[in-house]
Parts: structure tokens; C-alpha cells; sequence
């Protein structure tokens, strides 16, 4: 998208403008009208368009089809052509997004001046998306577990199709990375993606970041949805999103159109929508503050994202992943991870998930103690742990139990974890634990514990109640 389209109804003048351009060694097509501008504009979209306001002859003028470009494409930069009578409808074409004007009879160098800061402009509009669209395809999905493997298997289903997606899971465990995946495989992935941060839009502000505003003053503002057009529109966290503002996203799901905030026109769009939550959208029904009709609609193919303790054998590989991708991007040393930290990782508690892992990550490479491996005493200590004397630091809670029933209490916790840790794998977690296979069984058997694998997610629970009252 890099030639340069001229509209203009006197031949002399498109021809004279193409002359000098090709000069100066840029390709060019040339219009006659408004037809042939429109058919020329839907066939290849130039990278810059040279538009008279006047067209004779023609079903729509220069005003007309400058709405509808940037209504469509608004990419590309439309530099006005203007007679000497007619410099007020040029600056109010400025405000309905052209990107300047020329005026008649041309200065030759005036033109070329125009045009080249108008194309750079194009030029680094294209590189823009270009880079957006590479940050897109470069995020990856990441994991090995049953969990994972599972929700990534629907993730691949629905690339190709054009269906709704809502995606469900807690905050900070991958939602935006799998609508990000959905995007660069499907057949949108050239075309945007662009992101709504429900949560962090004042609820005033909504409909103008989401529509765009339109006034005298400051011309054509366009919102988040027009960004969007002919790519990807991705509600984050939707719950959140004010009731007046969620009737009108419905209407527009419904016409796929709009009136920008101050306008009167219709802005046409082509959006593939992807929405997320780690709220009970049901409840939130119940409770009167999300519309059922909204539900309903963004919640055609409805995909779980697994929290980090679901699927906590991708610890080492996510890990290292953010190794790389830190040593890439800021230049930290490349460690590798001890077993030790492995094991350190893999048993605890991570309630802000994959973002909660990254960021450890990231503060241990920061403040790490050199180039060699990952330590675990480099790794923050929750819960029972040991002091700096190496004495181990008790819970309140178990450290009031008699001995016997500590005892059992510190098996249970440690089995299960570890159980979990090995996403269910007796063979691998006896292997660890330094038991036999039928050892572990029958330990398991007597604290009380069942396990299961199930679907990619591993559960392990006491199945005594009397156990469980305790």
C-alpha cells in the first residue's frame, strides 16, 4: 500500500500532478470521479490519496468520499485539493480527518512537501501496525500440562471461525495472551487488535473511547471501535463495563454500526469480538449490573483459562521462557533454574498466576546474585518455612496440635502437594518423595486422601469427613 491515488475531475490537472510524482519516482493511479475513486480505493487501498473537493459529474464530492474513507480506511491520509474560493471547506475537511490541503494553482514545491510528510506519515502508520501485528504473533502460548493442552486445543478451534469468544479465568492467569493467540491465527491476524480495558475507563469516558467523539471544534475523533475495524475488538475484563454503555455495544453487535458521541452519521464496522471475565457472569446477572441479552451474545464459545496452580507443571518452562524473554528485551542475565527452585516453585501459592510468575521472575533476575543458577533462598518464602538460622518456622495452627495429629496434618499438606505439583502422577511424585508406588498408596490411603486426573485438572481432596471437620 504505498502508491498514490489522484481524484480530480479536470484530466490536465490529475495528469500534471501524476507527471510531477513520478518524477520524484512514486507510483500513481488516477480517478476521474467518484466511482472510479471508490472502486479504485476498494480494489487496493493507496497508501496516500490526493482528493479534489469538487467533482463534477459525480454522485459524491470530495467532502463525501473523505467521510467514507475515513470511515472504512482510515489509515490512509487524504490530502484535499482546494481552490482559492473554497479554504473554509478545506479546514473543515481538516477537521473531518484529511491530513492537509493544497491549494489551486499548485506551488510545485509546496506539493512535494505536503506529500512527503503525508507519506511518511503513511509509511509509519504501516510500520505501526506492522509491529502491533508482530507483538501479536509473537504471543505465545506457553505450557506442557494437561490443562493447558486442553484449553489450547479449543483455542484452536475457534481461530478460524469468526465466532464470539468469552474467556474465563482468574486475573493474571493468560486471558489477554489467548485472545492474542486467537487473533495471529485466524484470518484477521493482518488487520488490528485492539484492546478495551473495561476495568481501568472511567465509566463517563466509556462510550467516547469506545465510539469516538465528533465535533466543530476538534472535527472527527475515532474511538476504539473504528481502531478496530476489519480486525479484532477484545472486551478485557467486561464485567466491568457501565449498564448504559453495554446496551449500546449490543446494538452495535447487533447492526455493526454506530453515531460517534456529538455525530449524526452511521460508522460502519467490521469487528470479530473476544471478550474475558474472571467474575461469575451469572451472578452478575442475577444481581442486575450485566445485561442477559450482552451475555448472550458475547458468549457464543465460552473457554476456561486455568490458573497457575492448575497447571503448575508449566512452572519451569514459563519460567524460563521469561529467563529468555527478560534477557532479550533488557538485557538480564540468562540463568538457568536449580531443582531446587524448581521444586520451590512448583509448591507455592500463586494467587496472581502467570503475571505473578513473570514478575518473580523478573525482581529475582534484578537482584539476582550473579550469572550462575536460580537459587530457591532466592525465591520468597510463604508459609512454613525455615528462619535465617535454619530452624523451621511452625504455623500457628499446627504448631497447637499434638504431635500425632501435626504429624498427619504435615503428611496430608505435603503429599498433596506434591501430588499436585506432578499433575497427579503417583509414579513420579513416590519417585520424589523417596516412597514406593504401593507405599504411597497405602500412605494416601490411611491420611485420607483421593486423587484424580480428570480433564486436565488434578484434584486431591480428603475424602474422610471426619478428617475434613478437623
Amino acid at each position: 500500500m504505498s502508491d498514490i491515488l489522484i481524484v480530480d475531475d479536470e484530466r490536465d490537472i490529475r495528469e500534471l500532478v501524476s507527471d510531477i510524482l513520478e518524477d520524484e519516482g512514486y507510483t500513481t493511479r488516477l480517478a476521474g470521479n467518484s466511482d472510479d475513486c471508490m472502486a479504485a480505493i476498494n480494489a487496493e487501498p493507496p497508501g496516500l490519496l490526493i482528493l479534489d473537493i469538487w467533482l463534477k459529474d459525480s454522485r459524491m464530492d470530495g467532502i463525501d468520499i473523505l467521510k467514507t474513507v475515513k470511515r472504512d480506511n482510515p489509515d490512509i491520509p487524504v490530502v484535499i485539493i482546494s481552490g482559492h474560493g473554497n479554504i473554509e471547506i478545506a479546514v473543515a475537511a481538516i477537521k473531518q480527518g484529511a491530513y492537509d490541503f493544497i491549494e489551486k494553482p499548485f506551488n510545485i514545491d509546496q506539493l512535494m512537501v505536503v506529500i512527503r510528510r503525508a507519506m511518511e506519515a503513511s509509511r509509519l502508520r504501516r510500520e505501526n501496525s506492522a509491529l502491533k501485528r508482530r507483538e501479536v504473533t509473537n504471543a505465545d502460548m506457553i505450557g506442557q500440562s494437561a490443562a493447558f493442552r486442553a484449553m489450547l486445543g479449543q483455542l484452536e478451534k475457534v481461530t478460524k471461525s469468526n465466532g464470539r469468544v468469552m474467556l474465563r479465568g482468574p486475573a493474571g492467569s493468560g486471558k489477554e495472551i489467548a485472545a492474542r493467540y486467537i487473533h495471529a491465527h485466524s484470518n484477521r491476524a493482518n488487520a488490528p487488535f485492539v484492546t478495551v480495558n473495561c476495568a481501568n475507563v472511567e465509566p463517563e469516558r466509556m462510550e467516547e473511547v469506545l465510539f469516538g467523539r465528533e465535533s466543530k471544534e476538534r472535527g472527527i475523533e475515532p474511538g476504539l471501535l473504528e481502531e478496530a475495524h476489519g480486525g479484532v475488538i477484545y472486551f478485557d475484563e467486561v464485567a466491568d463495563m457501565p449498564l448504559g454503555t453495554q446496551s449500546k455495544i449490543l446494538r452495535v453487535l447487533v447492526d455493526q454500526q454506530f453515531q460517534r458521541v456529538g455525530g449524526t452519521d452511521k460508522v460502519r464496522v467490521d469487528l470479530r469480538v473476544i471478550s474475558s471475565t474472571n467474575k461469575d457472569l451469572d451472578a452478575e446477572i442475577r444481581a442486575e449490573r450485566f445485561r442477559q441479552e450482552l451475555y448472550h451474545r458475547l458468549n457464543v464459545v465460552p473457554i476456561s483459562v486455568p490458573s497457575l496452580e492448575e497447571r503448575r507443571e508449566d512452572i519451569p518452562v514459563l519460567a524460563e521462557h521469561f529467563i529468555e524473554a527478560f534477557n532479550q528485551s533488557q538485557g538480564l542475565p540468562l540463568r538457568r533454574l536449580s531443582e531446587d527452585a524448581v521444586a520451590l516453585m512448583q509448591t507455592m501459592v500463586w494467587p496472581g498466576n502467570v503475571r505473578q510468575l513473570k514478575n518473580l521472575i523478573e525482581r529475582v533476575l534484578i537482584l539476582g546474585e550473579g550469572n550462575g543458577p536460580i537459587e530457591a533462598r532466592e525465591l520468597p518464602s510463604e508459609g512454613p518455612g525455615s528462619d535465617d538460622e535454619g530452624r523451621v518456622v511452625l504455623s500457628g495452627a499446627l504448631a497447637t496440635l499434638p504431635l500425632r495429629e501435626a504429624r498427619e496434618a504435615f503428611e496430608r499438606e505435603y503429599l498433596l502437594t506434591q501430588i499436585n505439583r506432578f499433575g497427579g502422577n503417583i509414579s513420579r511424585t513416590a519417585s520424589f518423595v523417596g516412597m514406593e508406588r504401593s507405599a504411597l498408596h497405602r500412605k494416601l490411603k490411611s491420611l485420607g486422601v483421593v486423587t484424580s486426573n480428570k480433564a486436565g485438572a488434578r484434584v486431591a481432596h480428603v475424602d474422610d469427613p471426619a478428617e475434613a471437620a478437623e
